[in-house]
């Protein structure tokens, strides 16, 4: 018999799943082909709910097997991202009461390995910045310019505030991580065109040091890889989110690149208060054009790119 505690999860979930898809306008998914390119984003969709009966429906394979199956998916997924390099879009908005942008600042950034053998990422593309010098094969480029947010009304903010923001980690779902989760399966869900499985996942514990973290997957049926996330990251001191940036919870999509799926799109929802009105804002986080990349270079004595240059990319 399921006990009390977890009985709330489930109803908190079914509440979490509805925030993340009443709200969220989000690109299709499909297994077929790869995507690598810029992705339209559809009409907005139903909302789906968590099944919250006591038994979920059977899936066709005992759950502890398939979540040993996405883990060990996740370890795969993880060491083949190290040999792409992708071109990431983030996008921070001011929303009016219409639902559109009233003011909204772009940042491009791109991974690169750095002399230490090491995966950064860098601002290449900022309101204010040269680009001509900054690129993925050049680890010595200057850094960006920083954000004006010159079309921004009520947000101020350094590039450095919304790449770090963006740099949550793309597989934490890896067989190392899972005896540090409490994980249960809700049931099955139809996403998009895939048939998924869809687990809870809570943290055992937290510590000051690491983030977890506390939300929905969901796992295609066929693939046995996670295709969605639905959740935020969280620490003993709380959500971890950024000083000047408010978001914290994340709805996050999958693309299949080849054998593998990759992150392709993510958006947050929140809001800032002043002293004569709420501002509703968002963050949308694209991954596109997945390219294959040299080897890094041997690991040696060379510093690491400065603070200033680059973030680590994870």
């Amino acid at each position: 018999m399921r006990s009390n505690g977890t009985r709330m999860m489930r109803n908190f979930f079914t509440i979490f799943l509805l925030l993340a898809c009443g709200v969220a306008v989000c690109p299709r998914l499909s297994a077929q082909g790869t995507t690598t390119g810029p992705m339209t984003t559809p009409p907005p969709r139903d909302v789906m709910r968590i099944p919250t009966n006591a038994t979920p429906e059977a899936s066709a394979i005992p759950p502890d097997e398939i979540i040993k199956r996405f883990a060990e998916k996740e370890d795969v997924f993880a060491r083949a991202s190290r040999a792409f390099g992708y071109r990431k879009t983030i996008v921070v908005q001011e929303v009016g009461d219409d639902g559109k942008a009233t003011g909204e600042v772009e940042v491009i950034t791109a991974p690169f390995f750095g002399s230490d053998g090491k995966r950064y990422e860098r601002v290449i593309e900022s309101p204010s910045a040269a680009t001509a010098d900054a690129s993925p094969t050049n680890p010595d480029a200057a850094p960006g310019a920083p954000v004006t947010a010159r079309d921004l009304h009520f947000l101020h903010f350094a590039p450095e505030d919304v790449v770090a923001l963006a740099l949550m980690p793309q597989f934490p779902f890896t067989t190392d991580q899972l005896a540090k989760y409490t994980i249960i399966y809700e049931g099955r869900q139809k996403v998009d065109e895939l048939n998924t499985y869809v687990f809870s996942m809570e943290p055992k514990q937290v510590d000051r040091a690491h983030a977890y973290f506390s939300g929905v997957i969901w796992v295609d049926d066929q693939e046995l890889a996670i295709v969605k996330t639905y959740g935020k990251w969280v620490s003993e001191l709380g959500d971890v989110k950024s000083p000047q940036l408010p978001f914290t919870t994340f709805e996050t999509y999958r693309q299949p690149v080849g054998a593998d799926w990759f992150p392709a799109y993510s958006r947050s929802d929140d809001q800032v208060t002043t002293k004569d009105a709420i501002i509703p804002i968002r963050l949308v986080i694209r991954w596109t054009d997945y390219q294959p990349v040299p080897p890094p270079p041997a690991s040696s004595d060379s510093v690491a790119p400065s603070a200033g240059n680059a973030v680590p990319a994870h």
